[in-house]
């Protein structure tokens, strides 16, 4: 039984993966194309445009709030700041930044 529940929870987590890889590449797919049609790219141009498009990471996702997190875990690693030094000066940086 344990296992099969194992098993089960993998597929689920498999299809999770799946459908939203393919939310993430409509979504990419929805924005080339209006930024093409924004552009009024036509023929050889779109295609050329739209192959740059869809193959190009997409920009950053992270909130300015998890942005700000990992700028302030990046200070305090260069500082070399470990244990509640560390923690004291990530919850000041966040506050100030």
């Amino acid at each position: 039984m344990k296992t099969a529940t194992l098993i089960l929870a993998g597929i689920l987590a498999l299809g999770g993966q799946a459908a939203w890889s393919a939310n993430v590449q409509n979504t990419k797919m929805k924005t080339c194309n209006a930024e093409a049609t924004e552009k009024a790219l036509k023929g050889d141009e779109r295609k050329a445009f739209m192959k740059t498009c869809l193959s190009s990471k997409p920009a950053s996702t992270l909130t300015a709030q998890q942005q700000r997190m990992v700028d302030c875990n990046k200070e305090a690693k260069d500082k070399q700041l470990t244990g509640s030094a560390r923690k004291d000066f990530v919850n000041n940086c966040l506050k100030t930044h």
